[in-house]
């Protein structure tokens, strides 16, 4: 068999294994899943009214602005299960057992990676439905929506890297679980739940030049019509330039370990 053909029997084999592992220990797969759905509720019925003044709309028009931001705090949420996991994985023995196995090396991160974005996309599906529910009403084409997907998945994959790198590096599960708090509170501190125009100067020029920014205001383009100008090409080289970090960090990291 080929390096290739065994290296890519061994990610499935893996794939197969983060996939069982999130059935058969569903709690911290519905508390990722179910936190982002409470903070969108939160912030619709109790700010969104407030908020929604402010942008000139009401709570109907806050649905439509927030939902972007809280997409993307979904996908972090679902990448800090990642980092416990891997570095779970790290501490009880199960790589070092691996590693005395005639399996591909890469296939173990892999396995992570790969469960942990359709982790983090059927939890972003899930938002959308509820989000759905409470009045968010997008008005984009089939076209933009596969945008949209592409732009999430591109994303979900470089903060999983990124998730995985930090889950390494963490001396134990609790510490892999606060690693990537600094994923969550982005969006927060961008324009993922008010204009960044509303902020004080030196707030407004970091939440303008964050990773996040870029990334929710062409998903806000997308799903809204509203203007994207080089949003796009910033977000998408960000992704890029955050997943080839996390890879090169995670590689290096797990081939030292």
């Amino acid at each position: 068999m080929s390096t290739i053909a065994l290296a890519t029997r061994n990610s499935s084999t893996m794939v197969r294994r983060q996939l069982k592992r999130l059935l058969r220990y569903p709690s911290m797969t519905v508390q990722l899943v179910i936190t982002p759905v409470i903070i969108l509720l939160l912030f619709v019925y109790v700010l969104g009214g407030t908020l929604g003044d402010g942008l000139g709309g009401g709570r109907d028009t806050y649905v439509n602005y927030v939902v972007p931001g809280i997409l993307l705090i979904t996908a972090a949420m679902a990448a800090t299960g990642t980092a416990v996991m891997v570095a779970t994985d790290m501490t009880e023995g199960i790589v070092a057992r691996f590693r005395t196995m005639r399996i591909s090396r890469s296939s173990v991160l892999t396995g992570h990676v790969v469960g942990s974005v359709l982790q983090q996309l059927l939890s972003m599906a899930v938002l959308l439905g509820i989000a759905f529910a409470i009045g968010f009403r997008p008005n984009a084409s089939a076209v933009e929506w596969l945008a949209v997907a592409g732009l999430l998945t591109l994303f979900a994959l470089a903060i999983t890297w990124l998730s995985v790198a930090l889950g390494l590096k963490s001396p134990t599960p609790e510490a892999a679980g606060n690693a990537p708090m600094p994923l969550i509170l982005l969006p927060f501190l961008g324009s993922g739940f008010v204009p960044t125009d509303s902020m004080p100067t030196a707030l407004r020029w970091f939440a303008e030049y964050q990773p996040f920014t870029p990334i929710m205001e062409t998903l806000r383009g997308l799903v809204l019509g509203t203007p994207i100008g080089s949003s796009a090409t910033i977000a998408i080289a960000w992704c890029i330039g955050l997943a080839a970090v996390g890879y090169l960090w995670a590689k290096k990291t797990f081939n030292k370990a």
